[in-house]
């Protein structure tokens, strides 16, 4: 398939960028989504801006007990970063579970997260890690919470002319996981758990379990969070939180797996994630 036609710019500046951006053009990452759907005629931009070739955006830096990551950077960079490793595991883990190498070498943070797709791996992960992001336009500029940022099915809480310019994630320790279910044919997550706990004198302290490709948005699992707090996170705790993690959740259903199905592979990863943390 081909696209339809449509201009192209590459920008030097940000700043240029977001003024194109301001005029209605739609903006490129990666384009490892964006370019099938167009290809697809799924979507038909009529002007798209390059953001590959912009420095400002490609880093990852540690400030204040945060990791700064410039939405620029690839799934690779994420995957590979020393400081990432040492400082976010989770980040890290998650980021080498996506796609390919072909698609972890050309795919970017920024472009994935404002993607929004419902099976993709990022959000679990971010919404373990409580990330935020930083949302910028030619005349203005916001910090929002991955939770507030995803809305729906590919829809964002991002306003026209904006794009993500940064994720900011805590750091964080070992005690983390992410386990995922993968769908063969796109390398997307049937079902991702991401885990981040914190076990000490015995027991655990903090827990965040981040869900994607269950529903409709990566959520947080708060019900099975609370359940496990508190406990020595024995099997029997982690079974009865694992059972809470789909409590309440409207699943999807397609070819490759039935509500029902997605519910059990949902509670059974649930599990894996927080054992592998534990471990």
């Amino acid at each position: 398939m081909i696209p339809q036609a449509f201009d192209y710019s590459a920008p030097q500046t940000l700043e240029e960028a977001l003024g194109l951006l301001a005029s209605g053009a739609k903006p490129l990452s990666g384009g490892m989504s964006l370019i099938p759907m167009m290809k697809l005629r799924l979507a038909a931009p009529d002007h798209l801006v390059d953001l590959r070739g912009l420095k400002e955006l490609n880093y990852i830096r540690e400030d204040n007990g945060t990791l700064r990551i410039g939405a620029g950077a690839t799934h690779y960079t994420v995957e590979s970063s020393a400081l990432v490793r040492a400082k976010c595991p989770l980040l890290a883990e998650t980021a080498s579970h996506i796609g390919d190498v072909q698609v972890r070498n050309m795919g970017t943070i920024g472009g994935s997260v404002a993607h929004a797709d419902p099976s993709a791996d990022y959000p679990a992960a971010l919404q373990a890690l409580e990330a935020k992001l930083v949302l910028k336009g030619a005349k203005s500029e916001r910090t929002v919470s991955i939770d507030d940022f995803l809305v729906d099915t590919f829809t964002t809480s991002i306003e026209p002319g904006e794009i993500i310019i940064e994720v900011i994630v805590p750091a964080s320790g070992p005690q983390c996981s992410y386990e995922k279910v993968v769908q063969p044919a796109s390398g997307f997550a049937i079902v991702g758990i991401a885990a981040q706990l914190n076990k000490s004198n015995g027991k655990i302290s903090y827990a965040r379990i981040g869900v994607t490709g269950l529903s409709n948005r990566a959520y947080r699992a708060s019900a099975a969070e609370k359940a496990l707090e508190g406990t020595t996170g024995s099997a029997q705790d982690i079974s009865a939180a694992a059972a809470l993690v789909a409590d309440g959740v409207d699943a999807n259903s397609d070819l490759f797996a039935s509500a029902e199905y997605r519910r059990h592979l949902t509670i059974v990863h649930a599990a894996r994630a927080l054992r592998s943390a534990l471990a």
